[in-house]
C-alpha cells in the first residue's frame, strides 16, 4: 500500500461551503473598521449603487456604497479624493475576492477638502456661475428682506438687530439647517422658493435675500460649499448676500452671491442704509436744491433785464407802425379810382379794335345748325316711339290669344272643388260639390252617384257646341 492511499481525517469542503465559511471569518473579525486611502475607479450603474476602490501606495481594496447609503453620504465619490470611511469587510464568492461594504464617508484632512473645493470652483467659474456681468445690483432701501439661516442660532438675533438700528425693515426668515446632512438642499431650497414667491401674493417677495452662518471649521461650512447651494445663488433673480462664517472665511457661494460679506451683522449694513445718515442727506441736499434753484432765478433775472433794456420803445414802434397805416390807407383810397379808369380804357381799347359782324353771322349759322338737327332729333324720337307701340300691341294680343279666358270662350270650361282648386282628374266620389267655370260665368254642379265621370255616357251636344259635362 503506497503512503497516498492512506485514509485521511482532513475534512472535505464543497467550493460553496468553504467560501461561506470564510466570509462569516472575515466579517466576525472586521464587522466595523475605519480604512483611509485614495479612491481609484468609482463606478455608478444604473442600480444606483457605487462601486470603487481605495488604494495606497502598495495595496488596493474593493468597496461597495449601496444605494441607500448614497442619498445620506454627503458628498459625491471622485476618483483621485482622498477619503476615511466606515463600514465592514465581506467576500464576494463570486470572484473569490473581499471588499468593504461602506456606510460613511468623509474626506480626509484639511487638504483633501481644500483641494475639492478648488477643482470645484475652477469647474463652476469656467461655466460661468461667477461672471460678475450676470449678478444683479442691489436694492438702495430693499422694502422686504429674505434671511436663509437657523432660527435658533445668534445670526438671525444678530440681523434683526442691526436692521433695527439702521432701518427698519420687513424680514422673511426661512429657517434651514446650516450644517450637517441634509443642509445644502434645504439651502437651495430655501433660495428657490424665494425666487417662486409672485409678485403681489399673499407671501411678500423679498427684494433682497441674506444667506447667513456664523463661524465654524471648514468642515461645518461645507453645506455652503456644495453645488447645488452655489447653483441656485448664481440663479437667483433676488439680488443676494453672502454671509458665511467670519471674515477669514470663504466659501463658494460667496463667488456667486451678488456680494460678500464678511459676517452676518455685515450683510445686515450692507442691505439698508442707517436712516438718520438718509435724513441728513435728504436735508442737506434739499437745501442745496434751494439755493442752486434761487441762483438760477437770480442769474435769470438779471439775463432778462439785460436784454430787456436792448428792446427799443414800445410806443414809439406802436406810433411808427399806426403812421404807417394811414399813410398805406390814403394811398390805397387814391388808387383806386385810378386803377378802375385805367381798366376801362384799356376795356375801350380792347372792343373797338374787335371785329363784330363775322362773330354775329358766326353765332346765327351755328343757331341754325342747331335747330335743324333738333327737329331732325325729335322726328326719329317719334318714330322709335311708333315702333315700340305697335311692337307692345303684337306682344298683348299673343298674350291675350293665350290666356285661359280665350280658350274658354273656344267652347273649353274648367273645374273647381269646393276648396277653390283646380279639378285635373275625372275620379271622384259621388256627392262632391264642384264648379264648372265657361266663358260666360260659373255653375255649381254635384258629382252623381258613379265613381268615375268618364264612365257616363255621352250627351248629344247642345246648339252651343259645349257637351254635357255629366
Amino acid at each position: 500500500m503506497t503512503e497516498t492511499s492512506l485514509p485521511s481525517n482532513t475534512p472535505e469542503f464543497s467550493v460553496s461551503e468553504l467560501s461561506n465559511a470564510l466570509k462569516r471569518t472575515v466579517e466576525d473579525a472586521f464587522g466595523f473598521v475605519k480604512v483611509r486611502g485614495e479612491l481609484g475607479r468609482v463606478s455608478v450603474p444604473r442600480s444606483g449603487h457605487c462601486y470603487l476602490t481605495l488604494k495606497d501606495e502598495t495595496a488596493v481594496l474593493d468597496g461597495v456604497v449601496w444605494k441607500g447609503v448614497m442619498a445620506r453620504l454627503g458628498l459625491v465619490p471622485e476618483e483621485g479624493m482622498e477619503v476615511v470611511v466606515t463600514g465592514k469587510l465581506t467576500t464576494y464568492p463570486g470572484k473569490s475576492s473581499y471588499q468593504i461594504v461602506i456606510d460613511s464617508m468623509e474626506l480626509a484632512g484639511e487638504g483633501a477638502l481644500l483641494k475639492l473645493l478648488e477643482e470645484r470652483r475652477r469647474r463652476l467659474a469656467a461655466e460661468g456661475l461667477f461672471d460678475p456681468a450676470r449678478k444683479p445690483r442691489l436694492p438702495f432701501l430693499p422694502e422686504v428682506i429674505g434671511v436663509v439661516t437657523s432660527p435658533t442660532g445668534a445670526v438671525i438675533r444678530d440681523i434683526l438687530h442691526r436692521l433695527a438700528e439702521r432701518f427698519p425693515r420687513y424680514v422673511l426668515l426661512w429657517p434651514v439647517l446650516v450644517q450637517g446632512a441634509g443642509a445644502a438642499e434645504q439651502i437651495a431650497a430655501a433660495i428657490n422658493g424665494f425666487n417662486a414667491l409672485p409678485e403681489g401674493g399673499p407671501v411678500p417677495r423679498p427684494d433682497l435675500l441674506i444667506v447667513a452662518r456664523g463661524g465654524g471649521s471648514l468642515e461645518d461650512l461645507m453645506a455652503f460649499n456644495e453645488e447645488v447651494v452655489v447653483r441656485a445663488a448664481a440663479a437667483s433673480r433676488i439680488p443676494l448676500i453672502s454671509a458665511v462664517g467670519h471674515e477669514t472665511d470663504t466659501t463658494l457661494i460667496d463667488f456667486a452671491a451678488a456680494l460678500r460679506a464678511p459676517t452676518p451683522t455685515a450683510a445686515a449694513e450692507k442691505a439698508v442704509p442707517v436712516r438718520l445718515d438718509v435724513l441728513a442727506q435728504v436735508t442737506d441736499d434739499g437745501a442745496r436744491l434751494d439755493g442752486a434753484i434761487a441762483r438760477l432765478l437770480e442769474e435769470r433775472g438779471v439775463r432778462l433785464e439785460g436784454l430787456a433794456r436792448g428792446l427799443p420803445d414800445l410806443d414809439r414802434l406802436l406810433g411808427e407802425a399806426a403812421q404807417r397805416l394811414d399813410d398805406r390807407a390814403e394811398r390805397l383810397g387814391n388808387a383806386l379810382p385810378a386803377l378802375v379808369r385805367e381798366k376801362s380804357h384799356r376795356l375801350s381799347a380792347v372792343a373797338g379794335g374787335l371785329r363784330l359782324e363775322p362773330l354775329r353771322q358766326d353765332i346765327a349759322r351755328k343757331t341754325s345748325e342747331t335747330a335743324r338737327l333738333s327737329e331732325r332729333l325729335g322726328g326719329a324720337y317719334q318714330r322709335f316711339l311708333q315702333l315700340g307701340e305697335r311692337h307692345l300691341i303684337q306682344l298683348g294680343d299673343r298674350l291675350e290669344g293665350n290666356s285661359y279666358e280665350s280658350v274658354l270662350k273656344r267652347g273649353y270650361a274648367v273645374v273647381w272643388d269646393d276648396a277653390g282648386r283646380l279639378v285635373t282628374s275625372a275620379q271622384a266620389a259621388p256627392g262632391l260639390a264642384w264648379t264648372v267655370e265657361m266663358a260666360d260665368g260659373k255653375t255649381p254642379v254635384t258629382v252623381g252617384a258613379t265613381s268615375s265621370v268618364s264612365a257616363k255616357p255621352k250627351a248629344k251636344a247642345s246648339s252651343s257646341g259645349q257637351g254635357d259635362l255629366f
